[in-house]
């Protein structure tokens, strides 16, 4: 199956993104020609695992959820937003970016340990995806729609073990199926704590 770990957005800070890109962003000209995410899809990826073993999972899990108990929980919220190149758009983040990456990195450990082979370590940028185009497309008037855009923080105190199923092909405005297998809690921080 194909897997990866997420932090995702509560319902409340995806709403909020969901009526900015609606007022801002979808109206735009050439909006209607690119690719947008439903909002089942928002979430910031941590790791990207690909096809998995389904053997593997239990001791993928058990991984996962050790990773994700040694990071405190973490306020993050919602910010802007930018593009890779002139093939995918997004919002970004804002808050705890030291721990999500950690957080990333941890998730990421746990995978190679399981035995995963893992793409070779970039920096990690949070974002969550918005759009994508097909063709090279100048999205900087996109991204600067959502300039100013600042989201209600909220608590990160979850890994997301997500399964992802990619469209059928040749199906019109199929999008890609997310399911989430396991939540992995955080650690809560100390009474008095930060």
């Amino acid at each position: 199956m194909r897997l990866f770990a997420a932090v995702l957005p509560p319902v409340h800070a995806a709403d909020e993104l969901a009526e900015v890109v609606d007022r801002r962003v979808r109206g735009l000209p050439g909006a209607e020609g690119m690719r947008w995410t439903g909002r089942a899809g928002w979430h910031f990826t941590l790791a990207f695992m690909g096809e998995v073993d389904d053997a593997l999972v239990p001791e993928l899990t058990e991984r996962l959820e050790r990773a994700a108990h040694r990071t405190q929980a973490f306020s993050l919220r919602l910010r802007g937003g930018g593009h890779f190149g002139g093939r995918a758009l997004w919002a970004g983040a804002a808050g705890g970016i030291a721990e999500l990456r950690r957080l990333a990195e941890r998730a990421d450990a746990a995978a190679r340990r399981t035995g995963l082979p893992m793409e070779e370590h970039r920096s990690y940028r949070p974002h969550l995806t918005l759009a994508r185009t097909r063709t090279e497309t100048d999205l900087r008037p996109y991204a600067a729609a959502l300039d100013g855009f600042e989201g209600t923080p909220w608590e990160v105190g979850e890994l997301a073990l997500v399964r992802s199923r990619l469209p059928v092909a040749g199906v019109a405005g199929e999008q890609p199926r997310y399911e989430t297998l396991v939540r992995c809690p955080t650690a809560r921080p100390a009474v008095g704590g930060r």
